[in-house]
């Protein structure tokens, strides 16, 4: 049902949570795991986001899922959208709040993926 599943991640607990029901659910259904990274321009360090894909890329080899790595630069809910309709992803896992989520910020980068993604939102509280 899901041959490809994307999961976009950055380096907030709530991403590290996640990556469980992505792994999961690509195993479940022989998925493809394309595990993405947006850079926002002046607020990321581009050593720190190459390290954290590398060692995603490593947890989903140990667990027998070979995942695809993407590091993109940008807004990441419109990036995520963009590499969702790319890769003709058919879902996007992703948790409910990263790193810069602050208590009254809005919207969240999941909710504008929700109203903008190409595919289905999987969204992991």
């Amino acid at each position: 049902m899901f041959e490809i599943v994307l999961f976009p991640i950055d380096r907030s607990r709530q991403a590290a949570e996640t990556a469980g029901w992505a792994l999961k659910l690509s195993q479940q259904h022989g998925s493809r795991l394309v595990v993405l990274s947006v850079v926002e321009p002046g607020q990321d360090d581009p050593e720190a986001v190459a390290a954290l894909l590398e060692q995603a890329r490593s947890r989903f080899q140990e667990q027998g899922v070979q995942a695809e790595v993407i590091e993109r630069e940008g807004k990441p809910a419109f990036v995520i959208c963009d590499v969702a309709d790319e890769i003709n992803a058919d879902v996007i896992v992703m948790g409910t709040r990263g790193l810069t989520l602050e208590a009254d910020e809005a919207p969240s980068t999941a909710s504008r993926v929700i109203q903008l993604a190409p595919c289905p939102v999987m969204v992991v509280p």
